[in-house]
């Protein structure tokens, strides 16, 4: 039988953690002011710094939840070494790498208004049974990404457009996008994203140690093909623009998100 001090410690190991509500606060004060600006301030300064703020924020919201997804999804499936990790608290700060959790996803939101999650959750892969359920914990975080998306856009489904603030529905969009690309490019096949661990299972050993030294530089790749390969660039914002006209999100306002969050340029 647990004890006292053991279940106290699982409880405290899934209690949502400060860091986490600390951000949703922030998302709420900086949502607020993009809806309340006056739409003769719409482009300011300071709506835009606002924006860029509630963009922010709202993307490190969906990593702390794309993350949460790969750990519950771990748990269920055997690993429950998650809880002691902190894993289930939603707190960034628990993540193994802090700049991949932060620094970089932040970075390719800035530079190229692209959202690829980079925080990373150490999962136990040997307490996991069964190949679908490998594949399962590793899809769980763009699933995620894809649910954010299809949220961030009812607005635009239910006719917002006709009564909400232009600034705020820009905002919407621009995080619409985001989520999309994540969801997109964490699918891809390539070492170091998702897409690879839900077919890594099911590749033979000798493959996958072939391919496991790649893997820290998956993400790095993928970035530069899309900033440096001008054909790869342009079939993967056709992709991007399509799901979004899918979802009813014009491309105005997400291009007008994105030029709004780079505050810093007139």
């Amino acid at each position: 039988m647990p004890s006292w001090s053991a279940a106290r410690s699982a409880g405290d190991g899934r209690r949502v953690s400060p860091v986490f509500w600390g951000i949703l606060a922030v998302l709420a004060v900086s949502g607020w002011g993009v809806w309340s600006a006056p739409a003769a301030q719409g482009g300011g300064r300071g709506v835009r710094f606002a924006l860029f703020v509630f963009v922010v924020s709202g993307w490190l919201v969906s990593l702390c939840l794309h993350e949460y997804a790969h750990a519950r999804t771990a748990l269920h499936g055997g690993d429950t070494s998650v809880t002691a990790k902190g894993y289930l608290t939603l707190n960034p700060l628990r993540y193994t790498h802090a700049a991949l959790s932060f620094v970089l996803p932040v970075l390719f939101v800035i530079l190229g208004g692209i959202g690829l999650p980079g925080g990373a959750v150490y999962i136990e892969r040997g307490r996991i049974r069964g190949r679908w359920r490998h594949s399962l914990v590793s899809a769980a975080g763009p699933l995620v990404n894809a649910v954010l998306a299809v949220v961030l856009a009812l607005p635009f489904w239910l006719g917002a457009t006709s009564w909400a603030p232009p600034q705020f529905l820009a905002a919407l969009a621009f995080l619409a996008l985001l989520q999309v690309t994540a969801a997109i490019l964490n699918l891809l096949p390539v070492p170091g994203l998702d897409g690879y661990g839900v077919v890594e299972p099911w590749l033979s050993p000798g493959v996958r140690r072939q391919i496991e030294p790649f893997a820290p530089f998956g993400m790095i790749a993928v970035f530069g093909c899309l900033w440096w390969v001008p054909r790869i660039s342009h079939w993967f914002w056709q992709l991007v623009d399509a799901v979004l006209r899918a979802c009813h999100v014009p491309p105005g306002y997400w291009s007008a998100g994105y030029e709004l969050f780079r505050f810093w340029q007139r």
